[in-house]
């Protein structure tokens, strides 16, 4: 048996974080993951460049049925906390927009600051390992694997969740947990494309690949950000957030044009005696193709044909678009999993599993989801920072 007093199981960015963090305190830290390289999710990041952390991080960007239990954890490392460490490597970076920080070159860089920071704190981390069982006797865990059996003090869980289930994911994370009697909360895609019915497919098809600035509401709450139209639905940063929310018979609620006031200027063409068509007037505040379609069941008809009533009707349409999605892209399309292990079971401060002491759960694993610009990356170091802080 290979001894050791912290077992990490997942060698993602909080797995990595919790080892460097548990080493440096003197502990003899282990880290397992059946993949071949580490932080395999980090490198599709971003687009390959990796949204590495937000600088707004705060407990109000994620998602759990515990809106306070990252509070904790986040205020204690903060996204200047990474920074120094980016900036200790010398991993060259810029921030896009709204607080969102890259890297300048390759995700890989924030791969290599990671597993750097592990050898310099001691901590092995070893791949390749499948793990076949976990169990806890006379109060020290066994993990037993197809490359030897393991035993720790302490067991923390840096598995992930169920999205891109083609680089590894799995649900061993949650299995785990309710092997140990932790409640799992219910589990959705996130961060991830919507689908539309075939009507809207079809209605829609000329405008595929196109991109609208908007403002997109679902259960109260509202994003600004582009939507996009795909073959399959919906997509584009505005629906991502919005899948955070959506459940299956919501309704999502765009504003085409947030901002402008669509009536007045239909309204003030009408009286100026426009004999525009309608979708040509809407072309000076859409694309061409969009207005065509939008303005479709109206037929040809010039600006001062139309009925107030009606120039009403469409400029709050405009405002207020209803979309009824039939579906998600699947964890296949999802960035991260909505839901995890319960809050309820975890001490907010050290991730430790209140009834199982020396078991804890970190990252995407647990029920705390971030919304799209790095914030579920920064879950994962602050996360991981406070469970290697007490395990």
């Amino acid at each position: 048996m290979i001894e050791c007093d912290v077992l990490v199981l997942g060698a993602g960015g909080a797995g990595m974080m919790c080892a460097a963090t548990a080493a440096r305190r003197g502990r003899r830290v282990i880290v397992l993951d059946h993949a071949e390289n580490p932080g395999r999710k980090i490198l599709i990041s971003g687009g390959g460049r990796c949204n590495f952390t937000n600088l707004g991080a705060e407990a109000s960007s994620y998602l759990s049925e515990n809106p306070h239990f990252a509070k904790s954890a986040l205020s204690r490392y903060r996204p200047e906390r990474f920074l120094e460490l980016v900036r200790k490597h010398g991993v060259p970076f810029y921030e896009k927009k709204l607080g969102q920080l890259f890297c300048r070159d390759s995700a890989q860089r924030i791969v290599d600051l990671l597993a750097a920071e592990c050898r310099e704190a001691g901590a092995d981390v070893r791949l390749r390992h499948t793990i076949e069982s976990v169990d806890r006797e006379d109060g020290r865990f066994l993990v037993h694997t197809n490359r030897g059996v393991y035993g720790s003090e302490s067991l923390v869980v840096a598995t992930g969740g169920l999205s891109i289930p083609r680089i590894g994911a799995t649900d061993f994370g949650h299995r785990l947990a309710r092997k140990f009697g932790l409640r799992v909360t219910d589990l959705a895609p996130a961060l991830v494309q919507l689908r539309m019915d075939p009507g809207f497919l079809a209605a829609w098809k000329s405008v595929v690949g196109l991109s609208l600035d908007v403002e997109a509401e679902c259960r109260g709450t509202r994003w600004r950000e582009n939507l996009l139209f795909t073959h399959q639905g919906i997509s584009g940063p505005v629906i991502l957030q919005t899948s955070l929310l959506w459940r299956e018979g919501d309704a999502i609620f765009v504003d085409l044009a947030p901002g402008r006031a669509v009536e007045q200027e239909l309204l003030e063409k009408k009286r100026a005696g426009s004999r525009a068509e309608l979708k040509n007037v809407l072309a000076e505040i859409f694309p061409r193709s969009f207005a065509a379609v939008f303005t479709e069941e109206l037929g040809g008809a010039s600006v001062c044909e139309i009925s107030d009533s009606a120039l009403r009707r469409l400029a709050s349409r405009l405002h207020r678009w209803e979309l009824r999605p039939v579906g998600t892209g699947g964890y296949g399309k999802a960035e991260v999993t909505r839901g995890g292990v319960s809050t309820e079971e975890l001490s907010s401060k050290t991730m430790e599993a209140l009834q199982v002491p020396g078991l804890f759960f970190i990252g995407e694993v647990v029920d705390v989801t971030g919304m799209l610009g790095g914030y579920n990356l920064h879950w994962a170091w602050a996360s991981g920072h406070a469970a290697g802080a007490a395990c």
